[in-house]
């Protein structure tokens, strides 16, 4: 990847392609988890457009452009928020609003309910532990970048991605446990026909 990125840099469009399709599916879920997926794809957008627009500055490896590029997703995604908290708006998507508040928590989330379902959860946690275990945990960023994405030291953003995955952690369980009571009543006798 390293590689990739040195000859993006340079103007080799086949690179760029390469570097995308690596880096674009992470940033594309953690966006989501900042401003929902209804305006993630528009968010990315301008993120790119900017990256191409100031590549020219950027000097550095992989993780150097993954951590770079992900500073301006953030920016874009806060921008695109200050916009949204300015203007009225009747029909606002709910899944945009922040719900309050290991062997490899992350892991069990997506194999048990799917990378959407996932997303969604994480979004669930409070925004500092929801963005730490994006950058962390799925973007697989070193507490160092995390802590410069977010302006907060690398031991804050290892201790709220700690605090998230326990979270997220519980929360799965609990889902876990209301499936099992669901399936504990359909298994019951009697319950046969139901389905």
């Amino acid at each position: 990847m390293d590689d990739a990125v040195r000859a993006m840099c340079a103007g080799d469009g086949d690179a760029f392609r390469v570097v995308y399709r690596t880096v674009h599916p992470p940033l594309q879920r953690y966006l989501e988890v900042l401003v929902g997926p209804v305006d993630a794809e528009d968010v990315a957008s301008e993120t790119w457009a900017q990256a191409c627009r100031d590549l020219h500055r950027f000097e550095g490896d992989a993780d150097g452009f993954r951590g770079w590029v992900t500073t301006i997703g953030r920016h874009r995604a806060l921008d695109h928020l200050r916009r949204l908290s300015r203007r009225p708006q009747v029909d606002r998507d709910l899944t945009g609003i922040e719900i309050e508040g290991g062997v490899d928590v992350l892991a069990s989330v997506d194999e048990s309910i799917g990378t959407e379902s996932a997303v969604a959860l994480i979004r669930s946690l409070p925004r500092a532990q929801a963005e730490a275990v994006m950058l962390r945990a799925v973007m697989g960023l070193d507490a160092r970048t995390a802590g410069r994405i977010l302006g907060r030291r690398p031991g804050a953003v290892r201790t709220a991605a700690q605090r998230g995955l326990s979270t997220l952690g519980r929360l799965l369980e609990e889902q876990g446990r209301g499936f099992q009571h669901h399936r504990d009543v359909f298994a019951a006798p009697g319950a046969e026909g139901v389905r």
